[in-house]
């Protein structure tokens, strides 16, 4: 190209300023006068210059058909993953319309209708302040076992800071604790998020922009104040931005998989990350996302002075097997609670069990499904009625009591009758319903050392042990109070009394 560039001008130089005969400039660089005439014409090559556009007489004919099918898929809204393809609709030209062209002419019909069809879109304003939230998912190499992880994305466009953290899956609790978190780590609220049509915040998807909210959303947003703003649907590009950073964080916070023993340790890794993104300079801006994000908490609303708490409730009814079933798993409730309404109140981390106003139970969160999770305290008051049943209970089968407890029942059963023996141990182990399983083992291994084993004498034991000393008051750091004498107090006035007492 540069050798070509170059005799272009020396052929305009010599003949336009120079005056040399154009048949010489022919002669010595071959080539023909309608050429010498186009470079004379032009200051630089024009490149090919097609007249008309070449007729297809092969495809020609079936591009308006091609056209049809690909605007009727679009038109019928067909899912994508059974729209027609280049080579399927190849097979129906042929089968269908006698097409006897090649498939290469077909494929090239259907890219340049699909790059003609492509829509085009509106760079959207984004004022300091504003959010956008959505989730992303991953694997993780989670205590040696891939599994898969929900992860949770706000961003803040204006300075493009943004927050991640992972969850096992994507529900109503983790969402309300990403905007809890999300919020901690810009020190601010955004003043209006934008979100899609998620069932967690959506009930009823109506006309245009409006929508019914869930219960559960309302109140997170009742404790923060934001606006909410909803995309139309199948219009995620209203939040292109979001959309945009959750492939980010998973390229480049995910890749190699994490390998971690928990959640909360890759949550601590990826905060990590958005924190030294911050410093980061993006194209466009002129200072790092850090600076600019401390300039956009001016447009934020502050944080609330009460701390949000991310729960999901259910109303469940415990059946007779002392279980209340929330998320798909079973928790157990004290046997005096069966057959009863409960209201289940699951968090991130664990499942708090209610009874009227009555917290009755609290268990750590399992994640999985069809699990079921017994505690056996909750069963000791039954089994005191059918103590029988203790050796064969299955909330018993995997409860680690330390050896003093087994010592103490071999005791009781060699002092009393066999059931009495099991009785009496059953309500030494109901005193861990009032108090830890380290104080009843201590009071235990006492009771055990000098030779009283009932229950009775373990309770007097375990309330001794419960006793605070009287502590002596400290004249440290008080100067003033060691120059204080307090007199003795006379009491040969009490002697009066016992006079002609005999």
């Amino acid at each position: 190209m540069y050798t070509d560039m170059k005799m272009w001008r020396d052929i305009r130089r010599r003949v336009q300023v120079e005056g040399e005969s154009k048949r010489q400039i022919c002669r010595e660089y071959g080539i023909h006068f309608r050429t010498l005439q186009k470079v004379l014409a032009h200051p630089e090559p024009p490149g090919y210059r097609q007249r008309q556009t070449r007729v297809k007489r092969k495809i020609g004919p079936f591009i308006p058909i091609i056209e049809g099918i690909l605007q009727s898929d679009k038109d019928d809204k067909v899912h994508k993953k059974q729209r027609h393809t280049a080579k399927r609709i190849f097979d129906r030209l042929c089968d269908e319309y006698g097409y006897d062209g090649g498939y290469t002419a077909v494929k090239e019909a259907v890219r340049a209708f699909k790059q003609k069809s492509r829509e085009v879109f509106v760079p959207l304003s984004q004022p300091p302040g504003w959010a956008q939230v959505d989730f992303g998912y991953a694997e993780i190499d989670l205590t040696g076992k891939r599994t898969k992880v929900a992860f949770f994305v706000m961003t803040l466009p204006f300075s493009d800071a943004f927050f991640v953290c992972a969850f096992p899956r994507e529900c109503t609790e983790t969402f309300q604790e990403g905007h809890k978190r999300a919020f901690e780590f810009f020190d601010g609220v955004a003043s209006r998020i934008s979100y899609d049509n998620s069932k967690i915040a959506v009930v009823t998807v109506g006309k245009g922009r409006d929508r019914v909210l869930t219960k559960e959303f309302l109140r997170l947003q009742s404790h923060y104040n934001f606006a909410e703003h909803f995309c139309l649907v199948r219009r995620p590009n209203e939040k292109g931005h979001v959309e945009l950073l959750v492939g980010f964080a998973r390229r480049n916070f995910m890749v190699p998989i994490p390998k971690v023993e928990t959640i909360e340790q890759l949550n601590t890794h990826l905060e990590d990350r958005c924190r030294a993104d911050l410093t980061r300079t993006i194209r466009g801006k002129e200072k790092p996302k850090g600076v600019l994000l401390e300039q956009e908490r001016a447009s934020m609303l502050p944080m609330p002075n009460q701390r949000f708490e991310a729960h999901r409730v259910e109303k469940v009814k415990a059946t007779s097997l002392s279980l209340a079933r929330f998320d798909s798993n079973d928790y157990s409730v004290p046997t005096k609670s069966a057959h009863q309404r409960v209201t289940a109140i699951g968090t991130v981390e664990e499942v708090r069990l209610v009874v009227g106003t009555h917290l009755v139970a609290t268990h750590k969160r399992c994640w999985g499904k069809h699990h079921t999770f017994f505690e056996p305290v909750h069963y000791l008051a039954l089994l005191e009625r059918k103590p029988g049943a203790l050796d064969f209970a299955r909330p018993m089968e995997n409860w680690a009591l330390p050896p003093c407890f087994d010592l103490l029942r071999r005791r009781l059963e060699a002092d009393m009758d066999e059931n009495k023996g099991v009785r009496e141990y059953i309500k030494v182990l109901r005193l861990l319903e009032n108090a830890s399983l380290s104080q009843l083992s201590a009071a235990v291994e006492q009771a055990l050392a000098i030779g009283a084993t009932s229950v009775d004498a373990i309770k007097l034991i375990l309330a001794y042990r419960r006793q605070e000393p009287i502590a002596l008051f400290c004249l440290d750091g008080r100067p003033h109070l060691k120059s204080v004498r307090v007199p003795g107090v006379d009491l040969t006035a009490y002697q009066g009394l016992t006079e002609g007492v005999r």
